[in-house]
């Protein structure tokens, strides 16, 4: 029997992964396109994979992990990472996590459990970029073929619902991810009123912090200035 490729058994249905422009250089979009995904290169504001219309991936490195650990930024970037989607999930990639920099264990330990108990986020460890290209293959088709479940739907908009179009349109607002148009709406209940309600109200719904409400409410309120060809 003839020995079966990498990519046959994933693509059946081809998957397509969303990630961010910073990944396109490295080893894991190569793997994840000679596995025959389709890669879609975004500026993502929070992770830096979307798989699913609810699951987003935080990719660090070993030595990444640990300077965030150092420089306190891993436990904010993982909140920020919860509250967009509804199933985020850390991949922790590479060896020696307990030997590389002088960190004491007990402060890595504190913060896998901080990630696992307090915010609700599995840790997936790989051992380099090829697995971790493997675990986003096997995670995106449980998710788009399985489950049925979209990437996201700022894409092509032709052939949409009514549901998916008012999602298309919320989603077009900055940070604003296919999970959190959903909240929005089912918050408010229609585009219209997302669009014209104040940033008390807009701060209601979780995900939508004082920066991301700024954000939105001055796209809103700027004039148009169309600039010349």
């Amino acid at each position: 029997m003839a020995e079966q490729k990498p990519s046959e058994g994933f693509t059946a249905k081809r998957i397509k992964i969303i990630a961010d422009h910073r990944e396109v250089p490295s080893g894991v979009v190569h793997e994840l396109t000679q596995l025959g995904v389709e890669v879609e290169a975004r500026q993502l504001s929070v992770g830096d994979f979307i798989l699913s219309d609810r699951v987003g991936i935080e990719r660090k490195s070993v030595g990444d992990f640990l300077q965030s650990i150092v420089d306190k930024r891993l436990l904010s970037q993982a909140k920020q990472l919860g509250e967009t989607f509804e199933r985020p999930v850390l991949i922790l990639e590479g060896k020696s996590l307990y030997s590389r920099r002088a960190i004491h264990p007990n402060a890595i330990r504190g913060a896998l459990a901080a990630l696992a108990v307090d915010l609700n986020i599995p840790i997936l460890p790989t051992r380099d970029e090829k697995e971790t290209a493997l675990i986003l293959v096997a995670i995106a088709r449980r998710e788009q073929v399985e489950e049925a479940r979209e990437v996201s739907i700022r894409g092509e908009p032709k052939g949409l619902t009514l549901p998916e179009q008012q999602r298309f349109v919320v989603e077009g607002l900055p940070g604003v991810s296919a999970v959190l148009a959903k909240r929005l709406l089912e918050y408010f209940g229609a585009v219209e009123r997302v669009m014209s309600a104040s940033g008390d109200e807009l701060q209601q719904v979780h995900g939508i912090g004082p920066e991301k409400t700024r954000e939105i409410k001055r796209v809103l309120r700027a004039e148009y200035e169309a600039k010349a060809s």
